[in-house]
């Protein structure tokens, strides 16, 4: 048997820069807002760490997870209150709060473009300055179930789902990037 370590240390590949400095008033699940712009934002990755080689092949993908380190939770607890729904507390493994045994958080985030070391997204749910650990493509064969269940999820009415704080936190979208490189 492998011996399993008692510790796993990763290093950031770069950093998220976001309209968001402070967890009220961040999007949570932003994919899911309708009816409101979605804000821009960057993924700087740093090039000590990522050689350019690994962001050949990334035009015509729509989507990527980005897979991050939430810096600033220190605590968890075993039972959480979600947003939504009852107001129950419910097993921490059974919602997606950020507060976790390990600060690792997963968003799907919209690649609207590349430049150089910069990644332009939109729907975007991590705070400015959030350390972004790794990047894969999503794959909708491969990552999305629609029939799956979500246990306790599934019982909230569709429009409470799709409802939720104000993701915009007062900013106005950020412009597009400009494509001349200027």
């Amino acid at each position: 048997m492998i011996p399993l370590p008692e510790r796993v240390t990763y290093a950031p590949i770069g950093v998220a820069r976001t309209p968001y400095r402070e967890r009220h008033g961040t999007p949570q699940q932003a994919h899911v807002r309708s009816g409101e712009p979605a804000a821009r934002a960057t993924i700087e990755l740093f090039p000590r760490v990522v050689p350019r080689e690994s962001l050949e092949d990334l035009e015509g993908i729509e989507r990527l997870w980005v897979i991050a380190h939430l810096h600033l939770n220190t605590s968890w607890n075993a039972k959480v209150m979600p947003p939504r729904g009852p107001r129950k507390k419910r097993g921490l493994f059974a919602t997606r709060s950020p507060h976790r045994p390990n600060a690792i958080g997963l968003s799907a985030v919209r690649l609207v473009a590349v430049e150089g070391f910069t990644l332009h997204v939109e729907e975007i749910d991590l705070l400015d300055g959030t350390p972004i650990l790794d990047l894969k493509p999503y794959v909708p064969y491969a990552d999305a179930f629609p029939d799956a269940r979500a246990g306790w999820i599934d019982e909230i009415p569709e429009e409470e789902r799709q409802r939720g704080k104000p993701s915009r936190a007062g900013l106005p979208p950020s412009p597009p990037p400009d494509k001349e490189g200027g």
